[in-house]
């Protein structure tokens, strides 16, 4: 038995979910972001979404770097270990690997930067860590 065309299936709600969740990151209110990143968080925290992730890692791996750019504190903090989570999703290969080539120098301007939120710095730290260790290709 099929089902009726109109009804999106769980899989498919919950992508069309993560979509709109991606799509605020790029919202004028903080809140609405941080919001946002509380939900992929969870998101990418509880399921593994490999396919998912591939297709959209571009935009997701831009949206992310505005809000580490752009964002204070929280938004910071949240952005980094999204960044971790989107990381450990994209694995060891050449995704991870550009992931972490892309975001390595502005993980290492949050930490350094003396002015920015200790928990930002912290999440970026990890993420950088974390990052490093799944999907550095050079040794050093």
């Amino acid at each position: 038995g099929s089902e009726a065309a109109g009804e999106a299936g769980p899989e498919e709600e919950a992508e069309d979910r993560l979509k709109e969740h991606m799509d605020s990151l790029l919202d004028k209110s903080a809140k609405t972001r941080q919001a946002a990143l509380q939900s992929l968080r969870l998101a990418f925290s509880s399921k593994t979404l490999p396919e998912f992730l591939l297709e959209r890692r571009l935009t997701l791996t831009d949206s992310l770097e505005k809000c580490l750019r752009k964002g204070k504190g929280e938004e910071q903090a949240l952005a980094g270990t999204v960044l971790t989570l989107l990381c450990l999703q994209m694995g060891s290969g050449p995704e991870g690997e550009g992931l972490f080539r892309s975001l390595k120098p502005l993980l290492i301007s949050v930490l350094t930067d003396g002015t920015a939120s200790p928990t930002a710095r912290q999440s970026c730290a990890t993420a950088l860590g974390m990052c490093c260790y799944i999907a550095a290709a050079d040794l050093e």
